[in-house]
């Protein structure tokens, strides 16, 4: 499912592949195909693809992914689109962000 984007290099979307039983789960409810199982672990594939939803997250049982849902950029730019402001997301510092 590569080519779907929001802003490339802001997500949350952290993977503790140590942690990983190899469930598929975050393969199954991934809406954006971001996993993929490699050697019986997750692995990130599609990082940017991640929209922050967060179903990875909710649906580990090792609790090997932490992705902090409606937050950064992708929800600062909807929601300034949506209010028509700028968008802001606490990433002030970076000038490539958002």
């Amino acid at each position: 499912m590569f080519g779907l984007r929001y802003l490339t290099h802001v997500v949350t979307l952290e993977l503790d592949e140590q942690k990983c039983n190899g469930c598929r789960m975050c393969v199954e409810v991934c809406p954006h195909a971001v996993f993929e199982i490699v050697e019986k672990r997750a692995k990130i594939i599609d990082r940017d693809a991640c929209m922050e939803c967060g179903a990875c997250a909710m649906n580990c049982p090792e609790g090997a992914l932490v992705v902090n849902a409606g937050v950064g950029c992708a929800t600062a730019v909807i929601t300034g689109a949506i209010r028509g402001t700028e968008p802001t997301c606490d990433c002030a510092a970076d000038p490539d962000c958002c």
